[in-house]
């Protein structure tokens, strides 16, 4: 019987950004489910008014991966989705078999760094809401971590960005985005099930963080791999490879 593998994208991206990877899965082995997240594709409550959407929180989020998903799966999380992926994995234990987080933290340790994040992503939800999504998602791609993106990974983000509503990405960073999550450090040790920690050989953000997590994780393996930080879009058969292992 194949295995079920569901499948949880970043933020401003949706469940085609696991295409390519889907691609590469036998599919004699593996039934994979790619869900859009809370406030993204078409799981988004945009409002047609002018008003906010509804708030998202990690929660809400469990409670949406969990009623879309089978009884029991292995779980691939990238970015956000990883985060979300962590949030599931303690709250149903039970259900998650393997875990997979790519290009991922466990969250912001030091208070004064997340408050600092929280601002920035506030910041940032500000902007979906006053100035034209074209220009959000050209601040959002001058980043330095996406600076070393090959011009197929950026016209692919863009796509998924374009698939997105605005108000719904500005309730995503108020309600889910780094500054805002409390950090699951501490909680790590709980995971018994075997999780693979995927980071792109050019995401140097990613390293530390992914180091940390592998080594408190009881079953863990790092596995740093050729790419920057949107491993989906860029190195598809590295992922594919990752879940498979």
């Amino acid at each position: 019987m194949p295995e079920n593998l569901v499948l949880l994208h970043g933020f401003a991206g949706t469940r085609r950004t696991w295409d390519g990877v889907v691609e590469r899965l036998d599919p004699e082995r593996y039934t994979p489910l790619a869900l859009d997240l809370p406030g993204h594709g078409d799981a988004a409550d945009a409002p047609r008014d002018s008003k906010p959407c509804p708030a998202i929180t990690f929660d809400a989020c469990v409670a949406h991966v969990l009623a879309n998903s089978p009884a029991r799966f292995t779980l691939c999380g990238y970015s956000l989705g990883g985060r979300v992926g962590l949030h599931i994995a303690l709250a149903a234990p039970e259900r998650v078999s393997r875990l997979v987080l790519i290009s991922s933290t466990a969250g912001i340790a030091d208070e004064a760094e997340r408050a600092a994040r929280r601002a920035a992503d506030d910041a940032l939800a500000d902007d979906l809401e006053t100035r034209s999504f074209a220009e959000f998602m050209d601040r959002w791609e001058a980043q330095p971590a996406f600076a070393g993106d090959p011009p197929k990974v950026h016209a692919a983000m863009r796509a998924e960005q374009r698939r997105n509503d605005p108000r719904a990405m500005a309730a995503v960073l108020r309600g889910i985005g780094t500054g805002t999550m409390a950090p699951l450090w501490d909680r790590l040790a709980e995971l018994a099930m075997p999780v693979a920690v995927l980071v792109g050989k050019r995401d140097a953000k990613f390293h530390v963080p992914g180091r940390r997590m592998a080594e408190l994780l009881p079953d863990a393996e790092l596995e740093i791999v050729p790419g920057g930080h949107r491993l989906p879009l860029e190195s598809p058969q590295a992922v594919a490879g990752a879940i498979v292992r």
